[in-house]
């Protein structure tokens, strides 16, 4: 089949999906969860092929290609926790009786045919398919090629076992050549939604050339701040967490940022710490001639590694302009014992996510308790920070009457209430 005529089977199953009880839902994850881990010789060795070609990969492109145990156990473990999440479709956001008898539900929907083009991290895909189906969205799915082969084995296992359970043929659907995606990108009539997951450039491109809406984030450049009242145990290991856990996720701290009132004391501190972690520093004029380091290139940096730009600054509004100027978005950090100083900066800064006391790395909808997540959205539309069931979901208004016409209305034979219930 041809990506038009697999898009056109999508949005002609989106409505048995839609439909679909949770009970009927949750009983498919369950069934992929089980098949995924009956799977899991077969599932590892399609890894092991796809990173014995991954050569002249970077190694953050290598860490995010790797799909072992741990991984296929995170996410069965996310599936599970879909499972036990509240039905997400057909919740009531709001209730108006207009008038008696005539009364308006604002009710939650699927989105309905979603195209997600990712990077080379195969366990987004398990994630992306449990979200859509949970919310009941039918997905077009296109990964970097650098994982196809596992790409191709999850794929397998979870339209096998989808089937089983009782899935519309057509719920989910792979993609496999960068020529695939230019024939989504022209399905404006078929798919509602389009999130790719990757570079600036590549994020751009997608938004140039498609009519499609499009969500999503290109960069993830995240500050911490230290403030004058911050405690410099909690700080050092709040940095380092943020920077070593996974520095190459979108959400690792990529530039700390100092008061300079606290500056002398708090930098050699933080340069100890950090050449223990192995990571190396980027420094701005003050924090070069305190700790040395290397020349901050651009502030715009996104290293994805064991790397980190250090900058003083004079305050806490000098903090916020920073990082409103050149970060993306996506998720900062103060550190501070001043609840004052903790919610300006949250209220002032631009980001999707914004933290007081821990590390960045906590912008996941897995760690917020979304089961999991088809990646972060920066731009302001109907979702923002990482994107869960929630941002899957659109409303749509249900009125229901007995016979009321607006004519009756207009010539002031009958009024509205417009009554909240």
């Amino acid at each position: 089949m041809t990506i038009s005529e697999l898009a056109k089977r999508a949005r002609a199953v989106s409505p048995a999906l839609a439909a679909m009880s949770g009970a009927e839902k949750n009983a498919a994850l369950a069934a992929i969860a089980d098949a995924l881990a009956a799977a899991k010789e077969e599932l590892l060795a399609a890894n092991a092929r796809d990173l014995a070609a991954a050569g002249e990969l970077t190694d953050a492109v290598k860490k995010r290609l790797v799909f072992d145990e741990k991984k296929l156990a995170g996410c069965i473990e996310g599936l599970h926790a879909l499972e036990g999440l509240e039905e997400p479709v057909g919740r009531v956001l709001q209730r108006t009786e207009l008038d008696r008898g005539l009364v308006l539900d604002k009710v939650t929907c699927p989105i309905g045919v979603i195209g997600i083009i990712f990077e080379a991290r195969p366990d987004a895909l398990v994630q992306i398919a449990s979200l859509c189906l949970k919310s009941g969205n039918v997905v077009l799915l296109k990964g970097g090629r650098e994982a196809a082969h596992t790409n191709a084995a999850l794929y397998e296992v979870i339209a096998r076992a989808g089937a089983g359970a009782g899935l519309p043929e057509g719920w989910i659907t792979l993609l496999h050549s960068r020529e695939d995606v230019g024939e989504m990108l022209a399905c404006e009539r078929e798919i509602d939604l389009i999130i790719p997951r990757g570079s600036n450039a590549f994020v751009r491109y997608i938004m140039e050339h498609t009519r499609i809406p499009v969500m999503g984030h290109a960069d993830g450049v995240c500050h911490i701040y230290v403030d004058r009242a911050a405690d410099f145990d909690m700080a050092l290991r709040v940095i380092v967490d943020a920077k070593t856990q996974y520095a190459a996720a979108c959400n690792a701290v990529e530039c700390v940022l100092v008061d300079r009132t606290v500056a002398a004391e708090f930098l050699p501190l933080l340069a100890g710490r950090l050449e223990q972690a192995g990571v190396t520093w980027h420094s701005d004029e003050t924090a070069m001639a305190a700790i040395g380091g290397l020349p901050i290139a651009d502030f715009a940096a996104e290293y994805l590694a064991f790397e980190l730009s250090v900058a003083v600054v004079d305050g806490l509004d000098a903090a916020i302009a920073h990082i409103n100027a050149h970060g993306s978005h996506h998720t900062d950090a103060i550190l501070t014992a001043d609840p004052a100083a903790a919610e300006r900066f949250m209220n002032l800064v631009d980001s999707a996510d914004v933290f007081w006391n821990c590390s960045t790395r906590f912008a996941d909808g897995f760690r917020f308790g979304f089961g999991a997540e088809v990646g972060i959205a920066t731009s302001k539309i109907h979702a923002r920070g990482p994107v869960g069931l929630e941002g899957l979901l659109i409303y749509k208004y249900k009125l229901r009457g007995n016979g009321q016409i607006v004519e009756d209305y207009a010539a002031g034979r009958a009024h509205f209430t417009h009554k909240p219930l």
